[in-house]
């Protein structure tokens, strides 16, 4: 697997500065979408950087203060469960990743965006399937959206307990519905997700 193989292609194009931008949590019922962007120094070997769905939290978390000190530049964002309900998900997730390239600080040649869609993207963008394993820059970005997110999460556990975000991060399990119906939903619960729930 070349985790460079988008990258090297865009160079060969012209393209210098390269970020990879991918987000977490575009499916859970609770909690903000996190995005990240992050361009990595070009040909730069991470042992075990892969996409953060084939990864254990532990691996992640590891490799999350590895992405941050070798990264050129990196940024964070999200989109709150609010604006997800006012904009619907895909447009809230183009908004956190329009926030977290912005974050960089930098704009770069081109952004390589993780999945197939890249029209609510406001920079020089091009799309990626798969592209957690194809793109270093998006593998990264993978990781830090997601453990930035999980985290997010186990500290919103706390200030809603009796949901159990610490365990499912929000996501729709059987424990998270049995708690919205004795609970009913909390301020951070997308009321848009919740409507197919009898």
């Amino acid at each position: 697997m070349d985790l460079w193989e988008i990258e090297r292609g865009l160079q060969r194009e012209g393209y210098k500065l390269l970020a990879g931008v991918d987000e977490a949590g575009r499916g859970p019922l609770a909690g903000p979408v996190c995005a990240a962007a992050v361009i990595l120094p070009m040909g730069l070997e991470i042992p075990g950087l892969d996409d953060s769905k084939k990864l254990s939290a532990k691996k992640r978390e590891a490799l999350f203060d590895v992405i941050g000190e070798k990264a050129v530049r990196y940024g964070i964002a999200f989109a709150t469960s609010e604006e997800i309900d006012s904009l619907n998900i895909l447009n809230a997730t183009y908004l956190a990743m329009n926030r977290a390239i912005e974050a960089l600080g930098v704009i770069p040649d081109m952004t390589v965006i993780d999945g197939n869609r890249n029209e609510g993207i406001g920079f020089q963008s091009v799309t990626a399937v798969g592209g957690d394993g194809r793109s270093a820059n998006v593998a990264a970005a993978s990781i830090l959206a997601k453990v930035t997110r999980d985290r997010l999460m186990c500290e919103l556990a706390r200030k809603y307990p009796g949901y159990g975000f610490e365990k499912h991060k929000g996501y729709g399990t059987r424990e998270h519905y049995a708690a919205l119906r004795a609970l009913g939903p909390s301020e951070i619960h997308r009321r848009t997700f919740l409507r197919k729930m009898h």
